[in-house]
């Protein structure tokens, strides 16, 4: 059997370390715990749905109870990864001023009871999208499967969630929770988009949703469709543009769907069929289709 160099081994790979320093991250202090934000996520899930995604019986005599244990397991943790977020200057998207870790902690404890103040904002807004996935899909039999199953619902819940923590200015957590949804359900909404109310996503796999996209109310979008940037070759410095299209209210957007570009606007009432490549405005309540090629068989 080949025997291994391992002291070799081991001074190559720190050589690579300080060759490719931008991919190493030591002698400073932990940054983020992906799966401690998870866990947050999961006990946000259970304040926002009480009683879904419990393992036992929730009793209303017990609810404030809970409720409070959750909020302090959210406001603990949260805080503590949101401090971990802001310390690291070079990653935080405004002026913090002051950087020690007592002002962070501060910051951190701020901002993370505004976001707690958003849950019952949070809570109608999925209101609405589970009755709007209801009313949009014959194959729901109940709210309960919605809620339930439906990765749809869940990539929304989790955008809902990124979103708020987007517009307190927290850095780098909202983005890691729309791709742990992202991996999950093969869904991609940026935090930073704008989603209406009656937000319905059917089936879901494939949707990509950018960063300075706007979405109305009772919008309604189908797998595969890409609400995207028309051109990014400029990388960086298109950072704030708006690169990614408007959608009014009360549009459907069949699957396959690629719609591109900051400003292109689908006007209200629209609908979008299947497969469709747009790159300009569509004019409200107009039906956009693809014609139907023609099958050879041979």
């Amino acid at each position: 059997m080949k025997e291994y160099d391992t002291e070799r081994l081991v001074d190559i790979i720190l050589d690579s370390y300080k060759t490719h320093e931008l991919t190493v991250r030591v002698d400073a202090d932990n940054m983020l715990n992906k799966d401690t934000l998870i866990e947050v996520l999961e006990e946000l899930r259970k304040i926002l749905f009480p009683g879904f995604f419990d393992r036992n019986r929730v009793r209303s005599e017990y609810l404030r109870f809970l409720v409070g244990e959750r909020l302090e397991f959210i406001q603990y943790n949260l805080k503590k990864q949101i401090a971990r977020a802001l310390g690291d200057c070079e990653l935080c998207r405004s002026d913090c001023g002051d950087c020690s870790r007592a002002a962070g902690d501060r910051r951190a404890d701020e901002l993370v009871y505004k976001f707690m103040e958003k849950i019952p904002e949070m809570r109608e807004y999925l209101y609405y999208d589970v009755l709007a996935a209801y009313n949009g899909d014959p194959a729901a039999y109940s709210y309960e499967e919605i809620i339930f199953s439906y990765p749809g619902l869940f990539a929304v819940t989790v955008y809902r969630v990124a979103h708020e923590l987007w517009l307190l200015g927290v850095p780098m957590i909202p983005r890691i929770l729309t791709e742990h949804a992202h991996s999950v359900t093969g869904i991609d909404i940026h935090p930073g988009a704008k989603i209406g109310r009656s937000f319905f996503i059917d089936h879901g796999t494939g949707i990509v949703i950018g960063e300075t996209t706007e979405i109305g109310d009772n919008v309604k979008i189908y797998q595969g469709v890409t609400l995207g940037a028309l051109s990014t070759r400029k990388g960086q410095q298109l950072k704030g543009v708006k690169r990614h299209p408007t959608i009014g209210d009360n549009v459907t957007i069949y699957s396959g769907t690629t719609i591109l570009g900051g400003d292109t606007v689908i006007e209200k009432g629209a609908t979008i069929g299947a497969n469709a490549f747009i790159t300009s405005s569509v004019d409200e309540g107009m039906r956009v289709s693809v014609k139907n090629p023609e099958l050879e068989f041979k």
